[in-house]
């Protein structure tokens, strides 16, 4: 007894800690006579079962221990005991960003004189758009090369997304628009002044129309387009005419995104629900 009295308040608390484990684990019954395998797994359950008694005992010391350390006057103020227990990132577990689980954060574009933004729409009405647009930017970040870059939506419209890789930045045109009844001139192409086409047949026999074709200053965009139940669809890349970069992506590449089924799932769910107005020309292409 003479000998504890020169010990720390922390010197105590281990003893404690080993006293209550050794306590603990002799308690136990000792092992049954069994033999081979089962004698085996009855020595590892009782090593768990001792090994889990023993983790809520040290647990329960360390809480002591934390709190003697905090009292006024207490040991481990100096020893860095309070600096862990006060600082959250040394004791709790790393919290995944919130940007790390999801689509990345809207563009913002700010409206020309007389044009609308999404911020005009009703509440309930932007937010589907929104949901929309998120899932969207996961199926063409997924299915888009990759020297498009990084896939976001912005929040001027529905239709109109940006993606950027390496300081160039190219806009993204994903329409979904109830059909004019006057038929989509982009599905029909001519090869004329630098223009490329290529067709295939989607599934369910939607015949699909991509094409490269020169933009001001000779920068290709490349689009693909079809009809889909009651709507004009079409999906393009065009330039970044700042850094005069032409659209990384080829018409075949435009195709096999058409032809995916995450692609269309979503063209699907636009015909059923449209979120654009019907317009007899389809810009952005």
């Amino acid at each position: 007894m003479g000998t504890n009295e020169h010990l720390t308040d922390e010197d105590r608390a281990v003893l404690l800690l080993r006293e209550a484990m050794e306590r603990t684990a002799g308690e136990l019954p000792p092992l049954p006579d069994l033999a081979g395998p089962a004698r085996a797994q009855g020595r590892r359950r009782t090593a768990r079962l001792r090994a889990a008694i023993g983790g809520g005992v040290l647990a329960v010391a360390v809480l002591g221990v934390a709190g003697a350390a905090a009292l006024p006057g207490g040991a481990g103020t100096a020893d860095g005991v309070t600096e862990a227990a006060a600082s959250p990132s040394a004791s709790a577990p790393a919290q995944a960003s919130p940007s790390a689980s999801g689509p990345p954060p809207p563009v913002h574009i700010e409206p020309s004189p007389g044009e609308s933004s999404m911020a005009q729409l009703p509440p309930a009405e932007r937010i589907r758009q929104e949901n929309f647009q998120d899932q969207a930017v996961t199926v063409l970040q997924d299915l888009l090369p990759e020297a498009v870059g990084t896939v976001q939506r912005t929040d001027l419209t529905v239709r109109q997304y940006q993606a950027t890789k390496d300081g160039n930045t190219f806009v993204v045109i994903f329409s979904v628009r109830p059909a004019s009844g006057r038929g989509d001139g982009r599905r029909t192409c001519i090869e004329v002044k630098g223009q490329t086409c290529k067709k295939a047949t989607l599934p369910g026999g939607i015949e699909a129309t991509a094409a490269t074709s020169p933009e001001d200053g000779g920068l290709i965009a490349s689009r693909v387009s079809f009809r889909y139940g009651a709507s004009d669809v079409l999906l393009s890349v065009r330039p970044d005419t700042g850094t005069t970069v032409s659209a990384p992506v080829t018409k075949e590449q435009m195709l096999a995104v058409a032809q995916d089924p995450a692609f269309l799932g979503l063209v699907r769910t636009a015909d059923s629900r449209p979120m654009e107005e019907q317009q007899t020309v389809v810009q952005g292409g």
